[in-house]
């Protein structure tokens, strides 16, 4: 199984910057992917961002040019770094991962508690 903890969430105003940091842990093979999604009170949740092992990147359109998604495959941790926040990022944060638990076994979801993440004046 796979454990995620999510640190970094918090107020802060528009314009400003927060990194979000997810940190992995307990009995799995590899992790193939780590993702990070957000929702807002009465939406759905969406990605935000998602790196593979080989640390090809994905972004939403909406926050493209502001975040950027970064991980130590040795620590088993993503990194979110977000710059230029807008009301509009206000959101719970998720940490999502993909991975074997064991050798040659299917890839499975795991989601971490989530970290609250407000923009505001």
């Amino acid at each position: 199984q796979v454990q995620l903890v999510e640190s970094g969430g918090g107020l802060v105003q528009p314009g400003g910057s927060l990194r979000l940091s997810c940190a992995a842990s307990g009995t799995f093979f590899l992790i193939y992917a780590m993702d990070w999604y957000r929702q807002a009170p009465g939406k759905q949740r969406e990605l935000v961002a998602s790196i593979t092992s080989g640390s090809s990147a994905n972004y939403a359109d909406s926050v493209k040019g502001r975040f950027t998604i970064s991980r130590d495959n040795a620590k088993n941790t993503v990194s979110l770094q977000m710059n230029s926040l807008k009301p509009e990022d206000t959101a719970v944060y998720y940490c999502n991962a993909k991975a074997h638990r064991y050798h040659n076994s299917p890839l499975s979801d795991y989601w971490g508690q989530g970290t609250q993440v407000t923009v505001s004046s």
